[in-house]
């Protein structure tokens, strides 16, 4: 394992025990050459994933993608990594558990806004405003009114 510190391949493993979900391990980890510790987190890799992309392009999952847009959806928002982290893990889970070999984007991105409307509304009008490529104010005033229609 490469250090992100250093980019040394002198890494070792201080303390390996099961994450909080039971279904990765979790690995505390030491750089010999800078001396920095890190964690990473070994998960056991089901069939490959295959996006479906609106242009019909086809890419690998990423699970770093839906990372970095619930992120930029929860930024100044009181959402902590520990809740962004479950509910990509939620998300993932859920996409999985389809056992599809192939998922159109569309499904991804709907999964995702579910679970952040219940996690945060603001970051959940954030990430649809993106998502759903709202064109005018209309339709992101109608957007605002079902999810006011819906508490």
């Amino acid at each position: 394992m490469k250090c992100p510190f250093c980019a040394s391949d002198n890494t070792r493993v201080i303390d390996s025990r099961p994450a909080d979900d039971n279904s990765s391990i979790r690995r505390r980890r030491s750089c010999d050459s800078c001396g920095k510790r890190f964690t990473t987190y070994e998960k056991v890799e089901t069939i490959p994933l295959i996006v479906i992309k609106k242009d019909n392009n086809r890419e690998q999952y990423d699970r770093a993608k839906i990372e970095a847009g619930v992120l930029r959806a929860c930024h100044k928002r009181p959402v902590g990594v520990s809740q962004i982290t479950a509910l990509v893990d939620d998300v993932e889970t859920e996409i999985f558990n389809m056992e599809e070999k192939e998922i159109p984007s569309t499904v991804i991105g709907e999964v995702v806004m579910r679970h952040l409307k219940d996690l945060d509304p603001v970051a959940y009008v954030r990430f649809s405003s993106v998502y759903r490529e709202f064109k005018d104010v209309n339709t992101f005033m109608e957007e605002l009114k079902s999810l006011l229609d819906t508490k």
